[in-house]
């Protein structure tokens, strides 16, 4: 078993004076706050080289956290230690006769795997042990109720792309605590496609699908063990089932999944049942691209459904069906949509490219993808504001690890606060 240090957890009382002495004191980066409803605590992680230090804010009166300050006071709390696979862990350490006061995994911040080591075991350190999320980013179907529209989050895989790239001008001793990069500088990105089912059965974007070439493959290092038709029948779903398929926009990452190709290599649309939505100028672009954005407009994608007379053109704005419209945000594309989904007066927001993650709340932090950066930013300023008022739940279609969430402003931060 190989352990790495995490990071280092400090309870504090007043998270104000806390914050006053590591950030304003030492000059330290604050990552925005983290709400861990399990445990009842707000986390506020502080990079410091490659671990980090982890200030523990109660939330509720009755939380460990709380009860602790209350006996001990304010201080250090645990010790938390990096594996890769913390069941193997766990059953190592019992097969030591350490004692634990978890014997299985559980949930954490950053929605890692956590177990806690007895202090009796550990000469009186409180040990933690936890298994980053990103070493679990296989993310079965989850459902979620908005109203009389039932929300299914899907997966077709995961891939890379470069961090760089992906958060534009914010350096990467930024971006690389929220996304680590591989050696060849390149995140993971999880494909999140989304039904939604009320009169109709609508799916939103369908990840890369099953087209891309051995070098394609390589270069965006495509993990499909489990991907779309594997999540649709977890969901209970067939090809069959879907009424409506609507594209965001055409990046060969979102609608790869839109066609399939027959054994005699014919290119059919993979939902039969289907009509296909597609923006009208987002289908003038790629089907006219230029070099900026060739590479992610493949013909094989979108081109065969007007072949096929499953093609329909919206514009910005168009009902998809009741209580789905599209929302034109431009920025990424020149008609990038987001799609809004509305029931009971609850409003659930299908985001694709504008949050493509959590890490990409902030308003500056702009993928250098985006052909109209400054149009991402206008919208993500008023558009930010409006879904932290209205409560709205933000669905990221590319965050490996946080299907859905709410935004939230916290100690003049904005931050996210997980749902799905």
């Amino acid at each position: 078993m190989k352990a790495r240090l995490d990071h280092v957890g400090i309870a504090v009382k007043n998270v104000d004076q806390a914050l006053a002495f590591y950030r304003d004191a030492l000059g330290l980066q604050i990552e925005p706050p983290e709400d861990v409803p399990s445990q009842r605590v707000r986390a506020h992680f502080v990079p410091v080289g490659d671990a980090a230090l982890e200030l523990l804010e109660p939330t509720a009166d009755d939380s460990v956290i709380a009860r602790y300050v209350e006996r001990r006071g304010p201080g250090l709390h645990h010790i938390t230690l990096s594996v890769d696979d913390l069941g193997q862990a766990l059953a190592r350490l019992r097969e030591k006769g350490v004692r634990l006061i978890d014997d299985t995994p559980r949930e954490g911040a950053e929605g890692g795997l956590i177990a806690f080591v007895h202090p009796s075991a550990a000469h009186g350190v409180l040990v933690e042990l936890k298994q980053p999320a990103r070493r679990a980013r296989v993310h079965k179907p989850v459902r979620h109720q908005l109203g009389k529209l039932e929300l299914i989050t899907l997966s077709d895989g995961f891939f890379r792309l470069d961090g760089g790239a992906m958060f534009g001008v914010v350096p990467r001793t930024l971006w690389e605590q929220q996304s680590p990069p591989d050696d060849w500088n390149r995140i993971t990105l999880a494909m999140r496609p989304l039904v939604v089912r009320g009169e109709r059965t609508l799916l939103i974007d369908a990840g890369c699908g099953d087209k891309l070439d051995a070098k394609a493959r390589d270069l965006y290092s495509v993990e499909r063990d489990y991907h779309l038709q594997h999540a649709l029948a977890d969901a209970g779903l067939t090809a069959n089932d879907i009424d409506l398929v609507l594209a965001s926009h055409l990046h060969f990452d979102h609608v790869g999944g839109f066609t399939a190709r027959e054994p005699d290599g014919t290119l059919v649309p993979r939902f039969p049942n289907a009509r296909y939505l597609v923006h009208r100028g987002e289908w003038d672009d790629a089907t006219h691209p230029h070099e900026r954005n060739r590479a992610s407009y493949l013909p094989e994608n979108f081109l065969p459904l007007e072949g096929a007379g499953v093609l329909d053109l919206v514009d910005d704005g168009t009902l998809v069906m009741a209580g789905v419209t599209l929302r034109r945000s431009g920025g990424h594309t020149r008609h990038h949509q987001v799609v809004m989904i509305e029931s009971a007066g609850e409003v659930a927001v299908f985001a694709a490219d504008m949050f493509p993650t959590t890490a990409h709340i902030p308003d500056a932090w702009i993928m250098g993808y985006d052909l109209y950066p400054m149009e991402t930013l206008e919208f993500k300023r008023s558009f930010a504001r409006e879904a932290i008022d209205r409560q709205y739940l933000v669905f990221f279609e590319h965050d490996p690890v946080i299907a859905a969430g709410r935004l939230r402003h916290v100690d003049g931060r904005r931050t996210v606060e997980r749902v799905l």
